[in-house]
């Protein structure tokens, strides 16, 4: 992966805030030429730094959806056991590695709380899960 320079790091924050701004927009707001923009865009993408462009929706779009953030305790040397079993989880957002006193946190967005329960009750009954603690996300504050 490439040492992202000051000049990448603005850029990769312009495109947070708005992935489809013109590269003449975003040219004229870095103070470089559009040329630059497109070729670090294109750096960036090939160096796996950017990995895609997508949408985000206001919470009121989502509202019919429950959304929490559980985090994870594994047995011993089963990591990469249950992130293959939690990999299958269409329910599951994103899986994120950490450390303290939990082992993985999972984004978990589900249809209705019976779906929910559903995913926890499978989450749980994984070979190597010891234990979990798992809190619903009422409104985002910032995104």
């Amino acid at each position: 992966m490439p040492r992202l320079t000051d000049v990448d790091k603005r850029l990769l924050a312009a495109l947070r805030t708005d992935g489809r701004a013109p590269i003449a927009a975003l040219a004229e707001q870095l103070g470089v030429s559009r040329a630059t923009v497109s070729a670090r865009i294109e750096r960036l993408t090939a160096h796996g730094v950017i990995v895609g462009f997508t949408v985000r929706v206001r919470d009121h779009a989502e509202a019919s959806q429950i959304r929490a953030v559980s985090f994870i305790e594994v047995e011993g040397r089963t990591t990469d056991h249950v992130i293959g079993e939690l990999r299958g989880f269409p329910e599951i957002q994103a899986l994120h590695t950490t450390n303290g006193g939990w082992d993985l946190v999972a984004e978990i967005v589900c249809t209705d709380l019976s779906e929910f329960d559903d995913v926890l009750r499978r989450m749980r009954g994984i070979p190597g899960v010891v234990n979990s603690e798992t809190s619903l996300l009422l409104s985002s504050v910032v995104r």
